[in-house]
């Protein structure tokens, strides 16, 4: 495929999503964590912004911090319609050398770094607000190769995260490169700050994630355990826990998200008086409600 087609079809599906974007779904999590629906979009949309005084010739210092901050004002679709257009026509621009921040790069390498991006944060934004992704076999076939060739770069750059494995399909493969879990969804999000917080021992952050009439069902005693209803009868009895609970660790070992329910396989272990470290493992059946944990079934193994 011709590079800037290329190019071009990735931008105008990343613009075709930010599109879809609903109200209120700007502060949604994604994928990339550090980075909700809207700082995604502004990254991406400042990217097609930055396309066009490079493919000009002009360089990093030339622009300066003319493109810093926020690029999406009031519209952000129609900030992100307008540098997608912007960023199509320059594409096709005849330049032999565009000047990056490492130093002079082939065109035709730039638009193939760009388009990966955009494929990718495609996806990011896709599953962040439900829709389609749109990883065209097509579009996949042409980005795994390059992306196989630079995947190290990218990954000592500190670009990428740590490469998956477990996938076959072309898609998700080259997602599992790009170091993206093809099963996120923004509920898998929420149940990973989850296991976070409570392996942190942050009954604060564990808390902002769980909803107001959270229940909580325990496993001892037998044989039905303890049911807990509402956050600050469940709040008290982790911090419990957590106050009586030396060295505590929780890891998350998998993940099954079912739409608004999931199941969590799980490890916790502590210190002992011994010193030495005991732990046992379960599975947590949640439910979750407006993107936050509404209820939480504990069974422990054994």
């Amino acid at each position: 495929m011709d590079v800037v087609e290329l190019h071009n079809r990735t931008v105008r599906n990343f613009a075709e999503l930010v599109a879809d974007v609903a109200d209120n779904q700007w502060t949604e999590p994604t994928p990339c964590s550090d980075w909700d629906v809207r700082a995604l979009v502004n990254h991406v949309v400042g990217e097609e912004r930055w396309a066009v005084p490079l493919m000009e010739g002009r360089t990093i210092a030339d622009v300066g911090d003319s493109l810093d901050g926020d690029l999406l004002g009031k519209d952000p679709a129609g900030a992100a319609s307008s540098a997608a257009r912007e960023a199509e026509v320059a594409a096709g621009l005849p330049i032999d050398k565009v000047h990056l921040s490492y130093g002079d790069e082939d065109p035709q390498e730039y638009l193939h770094q760009l388009a990966a991006d955009h494929l990718i944060h495609g996806w990011d934004l896709a599953v962040a607000i439900g829709a389609r992704p749109r990883l065209d076999a097509d579009l996949v076939d042409e980005i795994t190769p390059w992306f196989a060739e630079r995947e190290q770069i990218y990954r000592s750059a500190g670009v990428v995260g740590a490469h998956l494995e477990g996938f076959t399909a072309p898609a998700d493969e080259l997602l599992a490169a790009f170091g993206r879990d093809p099963r996120w969804t923004p509920a898998f999000e929420v149940i990973e700050r989850f296991g976070s917080a409570f392996d942190a021992g942050d009954l604060d952050k564990a808390m902002s994630l769980v909803a107001d009439d959270i229940v909580f069902e325990s496993t001892s005693p037998a044989p039905d355990g303890t049911r807990l209803e509402g956050a600050d009868a469940v709040r008290a009895e982790w911090a419990r826990l957590f106050a009586d609970t030396d060295d505590p660790h929780f890891e998350t070992e998998e993940t099954v998200v079912l739409g608004e329910r999931a199941v969590v396989r799980w490890r916790y272990s502590w210190r002992d008086a011994s010193g030495d470290r005991g732990h046992i493992r379960g599975v947590d059946v949640l439910r979750l409600r407006d993107g936050k944990i509404a209820e939480k079934l504990s069974y422990v193994k054994g």
